[in-house]
């Protein structure tokens, strides 16, 4: 990939942090509770999705996870028309990232809306299967900035589950 320097730094330290967790495995030492979830920040076309692929990748090359797949998805993806729907449709979505990464792109846009939306119930729903499935499962949330950051900051379980943030700049003229 052309550019993006400062995500790759955060993707070889990953890497890095990862191979570092194994070896202590192999010699026994103490494991942490480890969350491989991130945050992607940035304007559209800056390559998250990209970025969200090849990880999903290193993932599965480093046995984090079993399959390595990615499911992309957005706020049409996940809130349903009718009360009680939410909930199943993200089960569903969860159901076919795990092993992989789920992807989901400007996830600010689940907390925006009225107090009758559903996407309160779509995070909610999300955070029980995260824990749910921590061992197998990894999500990427993605957006503008400081959209994010307000998205991550509304929900104290949205905040410590996320604690990667790559961010990702837009190109210079001669990247371009």
């Amino acid at each position: 990939l052309i550019g993006l320097d400062d995500v790759k730094n955060e993707v070889n330290s990953l890497v890095n942090f990862v191979n570092f967790q194994k070896e202590r495995e192999k010699h026994g030492l103490k494991q942490n509770d480890i969350s491989y979830h991130c945050v992607f920040t940035g304007a559209p076309g800056t390559g998250k999705t990209t970025v969200a692929r090849i990880l999903a990748t290193i993932f599965r090359s480093l046995e984090v996870i079993d399959k390595g797949h990615l499911i992309e998805t957005d706020r049409t993806g996940m809130i349903a028309e009718y009360v009680g729907q939410t909930a199943v449709k993200v089960d569903k979505l969860v159901n076919d990232a795990l092993g992989g990464v789920l992807f989901i792109d400007e996830a600010y846009s689940l907390s925006t809306g009225s107090s009758e939306d559903f996407g309160k119930e779509a995070i909610a729903a999300l955070l029980k299967r995260m824990e749910d499935n921590r061992d197998n499962l990894i999500v990427i949330v993605a957006g503008y900035t400081d959209k994010m950051k307000d998205f991550i900051d509304m929900n104290p379980g949205l905040k410590s589950r996320f604690n990667r943030y790559i961010q990702f700049d837009d190109y210079s003229p001669s990247e371009l």
